[in-house]
């Protein structure tokens, strides 16, 4: 039977009206927001926030969060480098247990010398590559599902470093000065979020000390030959941190206990809800003026500050024309003015040549995607090679019956 599509046009029609109610409540908070943020004192907030606990999550604020920078022009000569990843997880009902991840190697260069690279590289996981160890222990994780997602954004950094050791030869032959380069991460460079909390210590370990904070290393060792700022794009952002830091502005305490001074209280009926439930980009986009990028932010994450040590990540949103974007950088570019006005700068251009999106993630993710036929295709490349290796090909009846059309 089709979907209702009437039933679902009258819920969808509820769903508006019910935001539209909302509207004029939200305009009055975001107001009230945007006078916060125009007087917080980032240090005073700062105070608060380290002595207190909330329940929501809140970066450590500037001294003037609501300070803005307009961009530096982008160098004539640079070059833009990103990877990207796609993957078919281990799927059961297919013949054999296995798992495909594409990663991607783009290079745009532009100026005197403008040069492209595109490529990508499929890998196999299979038999002992489809687990990971907890060392010093019997106890193995399977390699699928989040597990599987975390292990391939750590190999985009990895190859993003390799990328970025090939080219940084390359282009000190064809220039006497040192070619700025832009390396871009598709995302959050924070690779381990809440819902990833069910794997133990050794796992993140294994995957962060030894694997992701390695390769950070490797590409801000590159800045011997040459200017080389690190960035993460992070399109149409859902982060509310500094948007609930500035909760603390009105909240009565000296010292924030959200469970005891108002847990008995309704979401809505706390003194600090008069600024609650809005976005950071809602705040942005009526603080940036196109072009312009935010003051630098703090990361408060837990995984951040236990295994990213020198690589500790602040944040800042920049309004790139046709959307604000939240742009993440390590601590070795936020720390240094000339590699911070780069990324701002280069990440500007990569949008504006991207029509809205930076151009070189965007060919990356071209480069990368497995699409829905390459799926099919890559599953009958496995029955047949089993077949043919006279290995028993099976599959799940329900499997079975997705490619079949019987009604």
């Amino acid at each position: 039977m089709p979907l209702n599509l009437d039933s679902v046009s009258q819920q969808i029609d509820a769903l508006a009206a019910d935001l539209q109610a909302q509207g004029q409540d939200r305009a009055q908070r975001l107001l009230l927001a945007l006078q916060t943020l125009a007087s917080a004192d980032g240090h005073a907030l700062n105070r608060k926030h380290d002595a207190g606990r909330f329940a929501w999550p809140a970066p450590r604020l500037p001294a003037s969060p609501s300070a803005h920078f307009a961009a530096p022009a982008a160098p004539s000569d640079y070059r833009a480098l990103a990877t990207d990843g796609s993957h078919i997880d281990v799927e059961r009902h297919l013949a054999a247990r296995c798992a495909l991840v594409n990663i991607s190697k783009v290079m745009l260069q532009y100026g005197q010398n403008p040069g492209a690279r595109l490529e990508s590289t499929p890998t196999l996981y299979t038999g002992d590559s489809l687990s990971l160890k907890v060392p010093q222990t019997a106890q193995e994780y399977p390699l699928e599902g989040p597990l599987m997602g975390i292990q391939r954004s750590i190999d985009e950094v990895v190859a993003l470093a390799e990328l970025a050791e090939d080219t940084a030869g390359d282009a000190s032959r064809l220039y006497r000065d040192r070619l700025p380069t832009l390396a871009l991460i598709d995302g959050s460079l924070i690779l381990w979020g809440p819902a990833d909390q069910q794997y133990p210590d050794e796992i993140r370990r294994t995957l962060l000390e030894e694997r992701l904070i390695p390769a950070l290393a490797r590409l801000q060792a590159l800045n011997d030959k040459g200017p080389l700022a690190l960035a993460a794009y992070v399109s149409l952002p859902s982060s509310a941190g500094v948007a609930n830091a500035l909760r603390l502005a009105h909240c009565p305490y000296p010292a924030p206990q959200c469970d005891q001074y108002c847990g008995h209280l309704r979401a809505g009926d706390r003194p600090c809800d008069n600024v609650g439930g809005l976005l950071d980009r809602d705040l942005m986009a009526q603080t940036l003026a196109p072009g312009e990028r935010s003051a630098l932010f703090e990361s408060a994450s837990s995984i951040v500050e236990r295994f990213y040590q020198g690589h500790e990540v602040s944040f800042f949103y920049l309004n790139a024309g046709d959307e604000i974007a939240r742009v993440e950088v390590p601590a070795w570019v936020a720390n240094n003015d000339a590699l911070l006005d780069l990324a701002h700068a280069a990440v500007l251009d990569q949008c504006r040549r991207g029509l809205g999106y930076p151009a070189a993630i965007m060919e990356a993710h071209e480069q990368a995607v497995i699409n829905g036929h390459e799926r099919e295709l890559f599953c009958q490349m496995v029955e047949e090679a089993l077949a043919g290796s006279r290995l028993p090909v099976y599959t799940s009846g329900k499997a079975w019956s997705k490619r079949t059309r019987w009604v």
